[in-house]
């Protein structure tokens, strides 16, 4: 009788122990997942920009539980005039809709070790980001508008 009380008390403990969930970017809640950018726009002194998409160009953000990283290359493969690539990636922090990026990578070095405060706004499979850009060493200061589609 006492190993079946223990062995009951045993599996109820293990049942009732925190497992780790995998995020898969497919919950309509999460940020996490990967996103194809679609429109932005840059505020610089007051005068608006839309910065992309340029053609031929396609960017896309992956965020995962801790980090994001971001790609944007020619869809022409680099053969001709228009060739581009760029990255970036690091930590992030979520509180509410107080989205902030550690930029720990970036083809632009100079770039690195700057944070960026944004607000994200989720609406169905659209990703909205806007915020400020500052780097005061680089003469950057822009407000920034992203949207992506969920990919």
């Amino acid at each position: 009788m006492k190993i079946i009380a223990f062995t009951s008390i045993a599996i109820l403990t293990l049942a009732s122990c925190n497992q780790t969930k995998t995020n898969t970017g497919k919950d309509p809640l999460s940020i996490t997942g990967t996103w194809k950018l679609v429109s932005s726009q840059a505020i610089t002194k007051g005068d608006t920009v839309n910065t992309t998409p340029q053609n031929n160009v396609e960017m896309i953000k992956i965020i995962n539980d801790t980090h994001f990283a971001f790609f944007q290359h020619d869809l022409n493969k680099g053969k001709d005039t228009t060739a581009l690539y760029s990255s970036g990636s690091g930590t992030y922090t979520l509180e509410g809709d107080s989205y902030t990026e550690h930029l720990e990578y970036c083809i632009a070095r100079e770039w690195e070790g700057h944070e960026f405060k944004f607000t994200v706004t989720l609406k169905k499979d659209t990703l909205i980001q806007r915020g400020i850009e500052k780097i005061e060493n680089l003469n950057v200061n822009r407000e920034i508008t992203e949207i992506y589609i969920r990919k």
